[in-house]
């Protein structure tokens, strides 16, 4: 362990400084091997650098307003997902326009293409709330820009998904739309369901991110996209956008995915600022959508300065912990003892109800949960940000193919990750933000806790803390969301472990 000043660097790196990082590792590596680079696909791993700046735009509140026998309407200022029942909501912006909340996706004029995606494909029956009132004002002309917040799998992929299926023409082989990611395993995800709800379409899309070592292609050697749809990470679509492979001429719809990411000054605001820089200087009519789970005051500010003539939906800072989900704290005397909680208590009862996602804080944890349990014979896999791409998607494809019930993971996969047998979810590290002690880092906790319990199931959280530090995050955590979290009473007892689970609906 030498001495160096520079050791807590890594852990300040955003994922834009990762991308990079892993891209030019695939470049070098791809360098020393031209043959197998020069046989290896191009239709959407090469990556490149754009010059491209901010738009600006500004949001103006919608108000949702309930009829009643008077014609009063309901409450003032941005609408709040919990506030009526959806087929009693009208949304009506300041600049006229005015939608009816959808009761059925046939409300909003699909085509029968997407419908029979929606039902036969994908299974949905009916639009979920956020569904109900965002879609409207997605697909309706004139497609003004959207700001949404929804809770963890309240359906918003779907609507972004939807909207840009919606919105581009399948007989023109040109990109008309790009949504941006702040992780390849979202992007790859969001291709997923895109590709299962536009299985009857005809539509195509590319994903935009770094490269695998084995398929990195030079750029000069990719063939220019005609995608109707780009899904990718913002370093890479900037590098496609700045060697003129992917022209922005007629994309009609810009999504940020886990918007509040994008648009934080730690992460990718540089590099979402220049996109739609391009975009506007481009097509200046192109629809912005912006959807997360969480938008703190910062993130709002921009926003407010970046969206103009736009809707806008935000949660009560109250109601964001989803309701589903029961959180636990437990308090142990020390690390070793996390690991005998997860081993003896949790994992004993936990695996009888569903997978399990473990959230850590760094790669030395990662590597020291997963040993401890394998020692065990608990079968488990682990993923963080080092991690080679192929290696990612295998150990991705493993859990969502059940072939372990156990995930240890940073943070890499605590947004957007969704896989419905996850019902635990523990925090061996409370989240944190970088370079601070005991500053709760509050959307990564509220994105972790969302891994559990998706699309309305039922999900339990525990909280492991030792000692004071810890005890300090999670009081500002239960301040901050104004939701006192119970606490099972002795960590060494299996009954109070089991009781939780009950209570949490997870166990009869």
């Amino acid at each position: 362990m030498a001495d160096g000043a520079a050791k807590p660097e890594p852990e300040k790196k955003s994922w834009a400084d990762v991308e990079e990082e892993e891209e030019a590792k695939a470049k070098a590596e791809a360098e020393a091997d031209l043959a197998a680079a020069a046989a290896a696909p191009s239709s959407s791993s090469a990556v490149t650098e754009p010059e491209v700046e901010a738009q600006a735009k500004q949001i103006e509140a919608l108000s949702l307003t309930v009829p009643d026998d008077e014609g009063g309407s309901g409450a003032e200022g941005p609408p709040l997902l919990d506030d009526s029942d959806d087929s009693q909501i009208q949304a009506v912006t300041s600049g006229g326009t005015v939608y009816e909340s959808a009761t059925t996706f046939e409300d909003v004029n699909l085509t029968p293409e997407l419908l029979k995606g929606l039902h036969e494909e994908m299974g949905f029956s009916r639009p979920s709330k956020i569904q109900a009132i965002t879609l409207p004002m997605i697909l309706t002309p004139p497609h003004k820009d959207l700001v949404a917040q929804a809770h963890n799998g309240s359906g918003k992929t779907t609507c972004f998904v939807l909207g840009m299926l919606s919105r581009v023409d399948p007989n023109r082989k040109v990109p008309q739309a790009i949504c941006i990611c702040p992780t390849r395993e979202l992007a790859q995800q969001n291709k997923s369901v895109l590709m299962r709800m536009g299985k009857f379409t005809g539509i195509t899309c590319a994903c935009a991110i770094p490269p695998a070592q084995k398929d990195y292609v030079p750029i000069s050697r990719m063939a220019p996209v005609t995608d109707q749809i780009v899904i990718g990470t913002s370093g890479t679509l900037m590098k496609w956008i700045g060697n003129k492979k992917l022209s922005t001429r007629d994309i009609k719809i810009l999504v940020f995915d886990e918007a509040d990411h994008m648009l934080a000054e730690e992460g990718f605001k540089a590099d979402s600022d220049r996109i739609m820089k391009d975009l506007k200087r481009n097509q200046a009519g192109c629809q912005v959508l912006l959807f997360s789970a969480t938008f703190n005051d910062k993130v709002k500010d921009f926003v407010t300065g970046v969206i103009k003539d736009g809707n806008q939906i935000f949660v009560k800072k109250e109601d964001l912990t989803l309701e589903k989900v029961k959180q636990y704290k437990v308090r142990v005397p020390d690390e070793a003892a996390k690991i005998e909680v997860i081993r003896d208590k949790i994992l004993e009862f936990g695996q009888k109800v569903g997978q399990v996602i473990i959230f850590v804080r760094t790669r030395i944890s990662t590597k020291n949960v997963h040993n401890a349990l394998t020692k065990e014979d608990y079968v488990c896999s682990s993923i963080q940000g080092s991690l080679d791409q192929s290696e990612r998607e295998k150990v991705i494809q493993e859990f969502k193919d059940g072939y372990t019930k156990v995930l240890i993971s940073t943070d890499v996969l605590a947004r957007g990750f969704d896989q419905a047998q996850v019902n635990l979810v523990i925090n061996y590290d409370m989240p944190i933000k970088f370079n601070t002690r005991d500053e709760p880092d509050y959307e990564v906790y509220l994105h972790r806790i969302g891994r559990a319990g998706r699309f309305g199931r039922k999900g339990a959280v525990f909280n492991l803390l030792s000692g004071g530090t810890d005890d300090v995050v999670m009081t500002k955590i239960e301040n901050y969301f104004q939701h006192k979290v119970p606490e099972v009473p002795n960590w060494k007892s299996e009954d109070n472990f089991e009781t939780a689970l009950k209570d949490a609906g997870l166990l009869e």
